[in-house]
């Protein structure tokens, strides 16, 4: 029930009426104008007719209410609505589990706290072989960001001397949330009551990957293998593969070819360490092999598009996406064909590839329309993106991704006042939040504005997740905007440790030459360069310190939404590979 959850918005406008749902006249015709309007694509009207109907009807009504409100992304409904569940409805683990997803969606965190201590003691349905906090676990993260949902989940479950599967969930949230330290305490609790736990052992690997600690997160690969060797056969390649160590790991991966393994499944993972580490030819090769041999995903298709994309033949490129256009990765086919046909000058064909779909597929409008916004900012129209943006507010009301997305096109647009002005109130609602301190103090860095708050704010973010590379670059950044690159090289060199993202090269590089190291500078850009040559912040630093270095590289398509898919199930790699087109803000904004 709680995975049907996480992906409620799929249905939002197809779900039968409930039958018996009204308490009265008014309850059913409120239903019916919310119907009504579902029908019509007006998703305010219908979140704001059920949250009334809701108001006087039975826990059935409340539940449909809530569901549609949450997919329609109008969250003052969704609060109304499903606190009237929650209260008709006692002891139900999806009322609760959906009650604590609002509130952390509205950053009302003491109540998305208590909703999730209330969901674990709560009875799991019979025969039920979990108890539901894995999944919980994603619908929050579907909502939040990881250092939020951490923070919340861990505020709830500590105390209750929770189980070595607790705890290791507790290890995965913390490395999502970018504390491998935090990871490697809660991995070491649940190996000290259950030293065979297989995802603890595994969370303790990813924590040294992310300390930079080879040695022992390779003898932790090892262990998780020996422990469980079908569940943790690929440990040790990923770890290698984390790590930078790309022969290795294809070596391990080839290995693997003469164990139980699925053979398709090593072949994806060949692929992906051949994407990731720059090698566009060798995996554009292994992708077409899984096509040919009937084993590839949307996602593997996904990844021959972008490749023609990054290899400069549009066309190839294109007309990959629009095979994909109606897939399970649809809406990241649709922005990067999108962006591609902007790029040739198709105004036109690219908005309707971004309209079309959501004409049909009215559940994915919120998340196409910050699509478009974006579009039509990073090609040289702020003001309509800002005015769609402005339309959105309109209909879902005091939404904070819209107004962040606000404050990332206008400092986009030079007006880096109004998008500070933005931030600020942001901010100031949600005080805790890493992401808005990070994107806050990153800005003022970057336009060289209050240098000493936009460190005291970037620390504070690295307080909550102290190795985000983002925040980690930001620093690095800061420092370097305050006239001390020694000092910020170090801090660069990690963040891009942990996360080989070419405009964080591009600012290690910017370090290291100022601090007299243009040798090593040079190195570090190549090899970003020949990672990601479409990057336009590392295209652009290479232009200004060694002229033509950056030019002739394809437009960018977005293929940085995999990142992770190595760790991940060929379905769930599909998943993963649909993240392009969501509410995911540049880089330097993670949400």
């Amino acid at each position: 029930m709680l995975l049907a959850l996480a992906g409620l918005a799929a249905g939002c406008a197809s779900t039968p009426q409930p039958k018996a749902a009204a308490r009265g006249h008014d309850a059913a015709s409120l239903t019916a104008l919310a119907e009504m309007a579902l029908k019509q694509g007006d998703c305010k009207g219908a979140s704001e007719s059920y949250a009334k109907a809701a108001a006087v009807g039975d826990a059935a009504l409340a539940q449909r209410a809530s569901k549609v409100a949450l997919a329609c992304e109008h969250l003052p409904a969704a609060w109304q609505a499903v606190t009237r569940w929650k209260a008709l409805a006692p002891g139900d683990r999806e009322a609760t589990a959906m009650y604590a997803a609002v509130a952390l969606k509205q950053y009302r965190l003491p109540e998305a706290r208590a909703a999730i201590s209330e969901f674990s003691h709560e009875k799991a349905p019979a025969g039920s072989k979990s108890d539901g906090l894995g999944a919980l676990s994603a619908l929050l993260l579907q909502e939040s960001d990881a250092s939020t949902v951490l923070s919340v989940m861990s505020g709830a479950l500590e105390s209750q001397g929770p189980s070595p599967d607790t705890l290791a969930l507790l290890g995965d949230l913390s490395l999502n949330a970018f504390d491998a330290g935090r990871a490697e305490r809660y991995a070491q609790g649940a190996l000290e009551q259950d030293p065979k736990n297989a995802i603890a052992i595994r969370v303790l690997a990813r924590a040294y990957v992310m300390r930079g600690d080879a040695p022992r997160a390779i003898a932790a690969a090892r262990q998780a293998m020996s422990a469980n060797p079908v569940e943790n056969a690929f440990a040790l390649a990923d770890v290698f593969a984390d790590l930078d160590r790309v022969e290795e790991a294809h070596q391990e991966l080839d290995r693997l070819r003469n164990s139980p393994v699925p053979s398709a499944e090593v072949d994806r993972r060949l692929a992906l360490l051949a994407f990731d580490s720059g090698d566009l030819e060798e995996a554009g090769h292994r992708f077409a092999e899984l096509v040919t041999s009937g084993e590839a995903t949307d996602s593997a298709l996904l990844f021959l598009a972008d490749i023609a994309a990054r290899d400069g033949d549009t066309d190839a490129a294109l007309a990959g996406y629009r095979k994909l256009a109606d897939s399970s990765v649809a809406l990241s086919a649709r922005s990067r064909a999108a962006a591609l046909l902007m790029a040739r000058k198709d105004r036109a064909g690219a908005l309707a590839m971004l309209d079309d779909y959501a004409a049909s597929h009215p559940e994915s409008g919120f998340d196409l329309t910050l699509a478009k916004a974006r579009l039509l900012a990073d090609n040289g129209d702020a003001d309509t993106g800002l005015s769609v943006l402005r339309t959105a507010l309109e209909q879902h009301p005091d939404h904070p991704s819209i107004e962040y997305d606000r404050a990332v096109i206008l400092e986009q647009a030079g007006r880096v006042h109004e998008s500070v002005q933005v931030l600020e109130r942001l901010l100031a609602r949600r005080p805790d939040d890493p992401v808005l301190s990070n994107a806050l103090g990153y800005t003022l860095a970057e336009h060289s504005l209050q240098l000493p708050r936009a460190e005291t704010l970037i620390r504070a973010a690295l307080a909550r997740t102290p190795d985000s590379p983002a925040v980690l670059d930001s620093l690095g950044w800061v420092r370097y905007r305050e006239g001390d690159p020694k000092d910020a090289v170090p801090m660069l060199a990690r963040a891009y440790s942990i996360q080989h993202d070419a405009e964080i090269a591009a600012h290690w590089g910017e370090a290291l030459w100022a601090s007299g190291e243009q040798q090593d500078a040079r190195r570090v850009w190549a090899a970003a360069l020949a990672r990601d040559p479409s990057s336009q912040p590392l295209k652009a630093t290479l232009g200004r310190f060694i002229p033509g270095a950056g030019g002739g590289a394809a437009a960018g398509t977005g293929a940085d939404a995999e990142k992770g898919a190595r760790h991940s199930s060929g379905a769930d790699a599909d998943a993963n590979a649909s993240a392009g087109a969501g509410r995911s803000p540049p880089r330097r904004h993670p949400q």
